[in-house]
Order: structure tokens, then C-alpha cells, then sequence
């Protein structure tokens, strides 16, 4: 097909065009220049950011004058995406589950960033079909399925490192449960306690603790900072453990005891969890030979 071929040449020859035009906008200031709200943030943190947790990645974002960030021009797209068509409180929790910054707007700006290369990669295969004398109808298609299938896989991966991160810190809840309690036991307060545990440890949970103490650090109170903790989480295990601990501390109960209650009961749960992943486990394993 001649139509074919001159219309992916004019593909290719368009595409070149429009990235020279791309490369050559960088070099303007005022495209690349960071906002006014983003240059000013991380000075008056107390005001912008008073839990502390973004302070670093704001900024991370910031730069110089005439620098060009494509992540900036990404999340302002993904910003009118937002005002069109809302946010989500399940996708931010679904972030904070995973251990991505809890934003839609950040992960909108990376789905759309999928989204825009599967277009491009069926875009591509499509002029590389038509070059090779292989064009036909349904091939235009290829760039609509590649940019969804990109925005559904990214949606999908999201979901999946969610669950594995959940099931982590429930495996390690009793574990760091202990530590706090031979800490508290040993003569520590709780916030010295935490940050014990949250120095020494490398796993999900403990970095959500140190998250807690850098709040407790810039002005948060401790049971406000493990209940925004829960919240953001929504871990059923730790939402208990976290209820029990405010609870004692709001009544002076000993935290010790009540921190080794709860280690016990978090390995309960865990038994609990494995016998039913052996049972489920077992059934699957009775299917080859039901069917042979």
C-alpha cells in the first residue's frame, strides 16, 4: 500500500519535527521554571507541609531557574486531570499501601506517563507494519490497546505491590511488637522506643515508624502520629495494635504488657493466616489429581 507507506514516513518525519520542537522549548525559562508555590514550600514548611513527610521531595522538586523538569510538566496535565475529574481517597490509600507518596496527582501524572508510551509503542509498531507491507485495518487499533493496556498494567502493579507491602508489615508487626516491648521493658520511653526500632530495622513497617518520629519531631503529637499512621495504612492487625497502644497511652497503662498482648495476638493472627493459605493450598493441589 503507497498510502500506507507515505503515511508512516509522514509519521516518522512529523514525530522527528515534533521532538526537535520539544527539545528546543526546553531551553526557554519560563516553560522549564518551577511554580511560585513549589520555589517557596520548603521555606515555610511549618505552614505548607506541618506533618514534615513531604519537606524532602519538595525539595528534590525544586530547581534552578532555567532547568527543565518533565516530571513538572506532567503533574501540572495530571493537575487539570484532578479538577476534571476528582481525586480518590482508595487510590491514595492504595499509595500509601504500596509506599508511594499518598497523591493521586502523582500517580495520575505516572499513569498518564504509561499511558503515553503505550501510544507510542502501538503508534511504532504500526509504522514499522505499514514499512513492511504488512498494513491493514485493525492495526490501527494498536495504539489505543497499547495505551491502555499501559494504564491498566500500571493500575494493576499498583495493586499488587499494595497487597505483598500489607502482607509484609503484617508479618513483621509482632516481631517489631517485641523489640518495643524488651525496649519499653528495659527503661526507654516510646518515642525513644520507636526510634530504637526504627534505626535499627529494614523493613516496611519499621520505615512507617520512622515516618511517625520524624512527625512526632516537627510538632505532631505521638498518638495523632500513629493514627494517621493506621489510617493511611488500613492494616487490620496494626489499626488494632495502634488503637490498643493510644488507648494506654491516653489511660498511663503500662506499655510494655500491653505491647507483648498484642505481639501474641499478631502471631496468632499469623498461624491463623498460614493454616488457611495450607488449607486453600491443599485444595489446589487435589485439583490435577481430580482431574487425572
Amino acid at each position: 500500500m503507497t498510502w500506507a507507506n507515505d503515511a508512516a514516513l509522514a509519521v516518522l518525519l512529523g514525530g522527528a519535527l515534533g521532538a526537535g520542537i520539544c527539545l528546543l522549548l526546553v531551553l526557554l525559562p519560563r516553560v522549564g521554571a518551577a511554580s511560585l508555590s513549589r520555589r517557596i514550600a520548603p521555606h515555610i514548611r511549618d505552614v505548607t507541609d506541618p506533618a514534615g513527610t513531604t519537606a524532602w521531595e519538595l525539595i528534590a522538586r525544586v530547581g534552578s531557574a532555567g532547568s527543565f523538569h518533565w516530571s513538572t510538566a506532567v503533574r501540572r496535565v495530571a493537575e487539570w486531570g484532578e479538577a476534571v475529574v476528582g481525586t480518590s481517597d482508595a487510590l491514595a490509600t492504595r499509595l500509601a499501601q504500596a509506599g508511594h507518596q499518598p497523591d493521586p496527582t502523582v500517580y495520575r501524572a505516572r499513569q498518564l506517563a504509561w499511558g503515553v508510551a503505550g501510544v507510542a509503542t502501538g503508534a511504532l509498531a504500526v509504522v514499522v507494519l505499514a514499512l513492511l507491507g504488512s498494513f491493514t485495518g485493525p492495526v490501527l487499533l494498536l495504539p489505543v490497546i497499547g495505551g491502555a493496556g499501559a494504564a491498566v498494567t500500571c493500575d494493576l502493579l499498583l495493586a499488587s505491590r499494595a497487597r505483598a507491602r500489607c502482607a509484609r508489615i503484617s508479618d513483621e508487626l509482632p516481631t517489631v511488637l517485641e523489640f518495643l516491648a524488651l525496649c519499653l521493658a528495659a527503661g526507654e520511653g516510646i518515642l525513644d522506643s520507636l526510634r530504637r526500632v526504627g534505626a535499627v530495622g529494614s523493613g516496611e513497617l519499621t520505615m512507617e515508624l520512622r515516618i511517625v518520629v520524624l512527625e512526632v519531631g516537627t510538632g505532631s503529637s505521638l498518638p495523632h502520629a500513629l493514627t494517621a499512621m493506621s489510617r493511611r495504612l488500613h492494616v487490620d492487625a496494626l489499626s488494632r495494635t495502634v488503637e490498643h497502644i493510644v488507648a494506654a497511652l491516653d489511660s498511663g497503662a503500662p506499655l510494655a504488657q500491653a505491647l507483648e498482648a498484642q505481639a501474641a495476638d499478631a502471631r496468632e493472627d499469623a498461624k491463623r493466616g498460614l493454616i488457611e493459605a495450607a488449607g486453600r493450598k491443599e485444595i489446589l493441589m487435589l485439583l490435577p489429581h481430580a482431574m487425572g
